[in-house]
């Protein structure tokens, strides 16, 4: 068993990029400018969201970070998209989700510009993602494959079982999973809630990823031998013995199933930092779409 290591993984990511960003710095070239809009005080998305500030302070990016309201209307928050799209120093923008409910995420995920849409959740980029082209992918889905690229991880010809088909993680996660690509070119099954035998479709897996969020929900009679297990899983469960009253839990039991598997992903430090790492890639490249290339 290997642990796949999403912290020290991020990192090497994140040092390759502040070489290229130090690049740009040199020759006077703009840098990659990531407008971040937060709604509300959650406290989860919060953490989200200061981590991606974090990172582009780490990176070299300039990072705007815009708070408003929870009763902002969805008016408001529209135009001030539009702004953001119409702003040519803004490279890349996102919107933190989830929005309060008087909110249609939907619609404002349509009317970010798709060409700053580094969260790859616009129509227009999913739609490429679907046909193979080149475009912005969710940058969880993203994270985990350049992980599974990191480590060299075999997944060609594999049965790989995504649990979720949510469109930021499960359907993403098994259109890159399926793609001719390397790593890729799985055989896919997406289950879900209304999955009927789900334990015994995830002993034929070869690559289970576990986007669901119901803390330890895979056990070790879920997972054959060998298997690569990855978790998206981060639930926040009660905890007094913690001083903050909680613990991050993912959706796999890890101290049942590690044992089994041939890799797997820590909560925390496995897909969480990928998943920064992507969208920093993601707007590094659409600062360069929109200057170099």
């Amino acid at each position: 068993m290997q642990i796949l290591n999403g912290k020290a993984t991020a990192q090497a990511i994140i040092d390759l990029l502040k070489i290229e960003v130090a690049q740009l710095m040199s020759r006077g070239a703009p840098v990659p400018h990531l407008a971040a809009i937060l709604v509300g005080t959650n406290g989860a998305s919060e953490t989200y969201v200061a981590s991606k500030v974090k990172a582009c302070n780490e990176v070299g990016f300039k990072s705007t970070l815009i708070r408003m309201e929870e009763d902002i209307s969805e008016l408001k928050l529209l135009e001030l998209v539009r702004e953001l799209n119409n702003d040519p120093d803004v490279d890349g923008i996102l919107v933190q989700l989830p929005l309060p409910a008087h909110i249609s995420s939907e619609e404002i995920i349509n009317t970010i510009d798709a060409g700053k849409d580094v969260d790859g959740f616009h129509p227009v980029n999913v739609g490429r993602m679907v046909q193979g082209q080149p475009t912005f992918v969710p940058a969880t889905p993203y994270g985990i494959m350049l992980m599974l690229e990191h480590y060299k991880i075999d997944t060609a010809s594999k049965h790989a079982v995504v649990i979720g088909r949510s469109n930021i993680v499960g359907r993403p996660m098994s259109i890159l999973l399926s793609a001719a690509t390397n790593p890729g070119n799985c055989t896919v099954t997406i289950c879900h809630s209304g999955t009927k035998n789900l334990k015994e479709i995830c002993q034929t897996a070869d690559i289970i990823v576990a986007a669901l969020g119901r803390p330890g929900f895979i056990k070790e009679d879920m997972v054959k031998e060998g298997a690569v297990v990855i978790d998206v899983g981060i639930t926040r469960v009660t905890d007094a013995t913690k001083k903050s009253g909680y613990r991050i839990s993912g959706d796999v039991d890890y101290a049942s199933v590690a044992h089994k598997t041939s890799y797997i992903t820590p909560v925390p430090g496995g897909v969480g930092p990928m998943t920064i790492a992507a969208l920093m890639k993601n707007t590094f490249k659409a600062c360069a779409m929109k200057h170099y290339d």
